[in-house]
């Protein structure tokens, strides 16, 4: 753990010297969407009738699945390019391998430190949620962890994968073909039930679909309508997240050991 923590370290005085970059990225560029597509649209999207969104304005449907489709995009970010630069370009992991750290150890604080970058975001989205009067539950507080864990089911494996690249050619697959796609198609913008019906099934096997329908449910107080579904989802995002660390830590040793 005190590896962990020194790697932590590191990573914060990289990003105090470099989080002014970020501030629109990753706060401010959610936070207008949020009001356009959520109060702008919304408006037009209420006066035609909320039916299809259960009674919810489409700001309060909105909200809450645009937490955990954020916090997924930068979490993505987060895993591809600066594990490429710690590994290929500054070769900084190489350094931390030099001393006592294990790839483990190595893997476990990059990937502890997006979790908590993903907790930064997640809690000022969390909070502007609340301020715009989209979240109806005080349930809307662990929408903050569920955020971190649909943000680490895709972070890790990503991970593992940014690992074993030497380039950043494949990177753009990742978010074309990827990030996109599930970030418009699974339910953060509208109901599942929309789509066609042979589509359906894809969009129940997304980690974001999971991740929607937890702080969704957890920001309007309906998680405890289906408690057993609940689970279901914390557990697809759990496995995902530990067997992204198990490969991440794995593709790490194969790149620090053999190069």
């Amino acid at each position: 753990m005190t590896a962990v923590a020194r790697i932590l370290e590191h990573r914060a005085l990289q990003y105090r010297r470099t989080f002014r970059a970020s501030l629109f990225g990753s706060f401010l560029s959610p936070v207008m969407f949020l009001a356009a597509m959520g109060i702008g649209l919304g408006g037009y999207v209420d006066t035609t009738g909320n039916a299809a969104f259960g009674g919810l304005t489409y700001l309060q449907f909105l909200a809450p699945g645009l937490l955990a489709a954020t916090v997924m995009q930068s979490a993505a970010f987060e895993s591809t390019f600066p594990v490429m630069g710690g590994l290929h370009w500054t070769r900084t992991f190489h350094g931390m391998y030099a001393t006592p750290m294990s790839p483990l150890q190595i893997a476990l604080g990059n990937l502890a430190w997006i979790a908590i970058r993903m907790t930064m975001v997640a809690t000022v989205f969390t909070f502007v949620v609340v301020l715009f009067g989209a979240a109806s539950s005080p349930l809307v507080i662990l929408a903050i962890p569920a955020a971190v864990l649909t943000a680490m089911a895709f972070a890790a494996p990503i991970a593992a994968f940014a690992a074993t690249q030497r380039t950043v050619n494949k990177f753009n697959a990742i978010f074309r073909f990827g990030i996109t796609p599930l970030f418009i198609l699974s339910g953060t913008f509208f109901p599942i039930a929309s789509l066609p019906a042979a589509i359906q099934p894809l969009a129940w096997l997304s980690p974001l679909w999971h991740g929607v329908s937890l702080t969704r449910g957890l920001a309007l107080g309906t998680i405890g309508d289906a408690p057993l579904l609940a689970l279901a989802h914390v557990g697809v995002l759990s496995v995902l997240a530990l067997g992204g660390i198990w490969a991440a830590a794995r593709t790490f040793e194969a790149r620090l050991v053999r190069g």
